[in-house]
């Protein structure tokens, strides 16, 4: 098992920028995969992005181009660099670790 905790959602703009960080409580060189989810007010809970532990990533086609994952195995960190964000970006962001490990989740709101 290993904890997660998110932070750095909030209130942005259209075409703002948030980045969240996800930090394990233990070692995340080994863990297979990590990567951010996301859920709006009624809907499923969607994959956002991932990245397996050989540095390869996946995303979701409604964020390609615009968000980016990276991980600092050093800081057992994980990050999501969220651009041009969109109204329907609009959600709470869970981080996520292999096997079935959820970070509390985190608030991220796009609004004028």
């Amino acid at each position: 098992q290993v904890q997660l905790v998110e932070s750095g959602g909030g209130l942005v703009q259209p075409g703002g920028s948030l980045r969240l960080s996800c930090t394990a409580s233990k070692s995340i060189s080994s863990i297979f995969v990590m990567g951010w989810y996301r859920q709006a007010p009624g809907e499923q809970r969607e994959m956002v992005a991932r990245m397996f532990s050989d540095g390869s990533t996946n995303y979701a086609d409604s964020v390609k181009g615009r968000f980016t994952i990276s991980r600092d195995n050093a800081k057992n960190t994980v990050y999501l660099q969220m651009n041009s964000l969109k109204p329907e970006d609009t959600a709470v962001y869970f981080c996520y670790a292999t096997v079935d490990n959820w970070g509390q989740g985190i608030q991220v709101t796009v609004s004028s």
